[in-house]
C-alpha cells in the first residue's frame, strides 16, 4: 500500500519530463559543473566509507540518477532509488549506463512518507534535497521518516552557515528581501544538528565541499541505540 504524504514542496512540482532533462544536462554542462560533480562524488565516497560501506542503500531523491554509477562501485551493494517525479525516474533509467540501471530498483515515493517498511535499508543516501526545505517541522518529518526506514545510517547534504558563500548570500537576501520563488535555504549548523538529535540521530561525521568557502556540507548520521 502506497503511503501518502501531507507535505508537498512547491519546487518539486516543476519536474516534468523537460525539467528532468534540463536537470540531467545541468550537471554535465561545462568544466565548472563537471568539477563540481567530481567533488560531489568524492564527498559521497568518503561518506559511504564513514557509514561502513552499506550493502543496501536507498537513493532518495535519486533525481537523474547521477550517483547511481558511484553507488554501483560496491560490487555487492543492492540499490533502491526513488523520486517524487515519475518523469525524473524515467530520465534516470534512460540516461544511466544499462549495466548500472540493471542493479537499481526504482519506485516513486515522497521523502516525507517513504513507501518502504521500518528498517528496510542499511542506509538512506539523500543528496541535494534538504536545502530546499525551509520549515523546521517539514525537516523533522523527513528526518523521522528516514529514521523509520533506515536500519543504521543516513547520508545527506544541505547548505549550512559559517562560510564565505553563506555570508555573501545573507547579504544579498538583505538587499533583496522579496525574492519570488525562493526555494533554496541556508540552515544554521547548530539548528540542523539539533534537529538531527531530535529525530533520533547521532552525527558520525561530516565533509565540507570547500571548507570555509562553500555552503555544501555532507553529514553522516547513525540511528541512536
Amino acid at each position: 500500500m502506497t503511503r501518502s504524504s501531507p507535505i508537498e514542496l512547491e519546487f518539486s512540482r516543476k519536474y516534468d519530463r523537460e525539467h528532468a532533462r534540463q536537470y540531467l544536462r545541468k550537471h554535465q554542462d561545462g568544466l565548472a559543473r563537471r568539477l563540481s560533480h567530481w567533488r560531489d562524488e568524492q564527498m559521497a565516497r568518503r561518506a559511504l566509507k564513514l557509514a561502513g560501506d552499506p550493502d543496501l542503500v536507498l537513493d532518495l531523491p535519486c533525481g537523474a540518477g547521477r550517483f547511481w554509477p558511484l553507488l554501483a562501485e560496491h560490487p555487492s551493494r543492492m540499490i533502491f532509488a526513488a523520486d517524487n517525479s515519475a518523469d525524473m525516474l524515467a530520465i534516470a533509467r534512460a540516461a544511466q549506463p544499462p549495466r548500472v540501471v540493471k542493479r537499481v530498483e526504482t519506485f516513486r515515493t515522497s521523502a516525507f512518507a517513504i513507501d518502504m517498511g521500518a528498517n528496510a535499508v542499511d542506509c538512506i543516501f539523500s543528496m541535494r534535497l534538504l536545502h530546499h526545505i525551509a520549515e523546521p517541522a517539514h525537516r523533522l518529518t523527513m528526518l523521522r521518516e528516514f529514521h523509520r526506514v533506515s536500519r543504521d545510517t543516513v547520508i545527506l547534504s544541505l547548505w549550512v552557515d559559517g562560510n564565505y558563500k553563506s555570508w555573501k548570500r545573507k547579504r544579498l537576501e538583505r538587499r533583496r528581501p522579496d525574492q519570488e520563488n525562493k526555494n533554496r535555504f541556508v540552515v544554521p549548523r547548530s539548528k540542523i544538528e539539533a534537529e538531527f538529535g531530535e529525530a533520533g540521530f547521532d552525527i558520525v561525521g561530516h565533509r565540507d565541499f570547500l571548507p570555509g568557502y562553500a555552503m555544501w556540507r555532507v553529514y553522516v548520521l547513525r540511528k541512536r541505540s
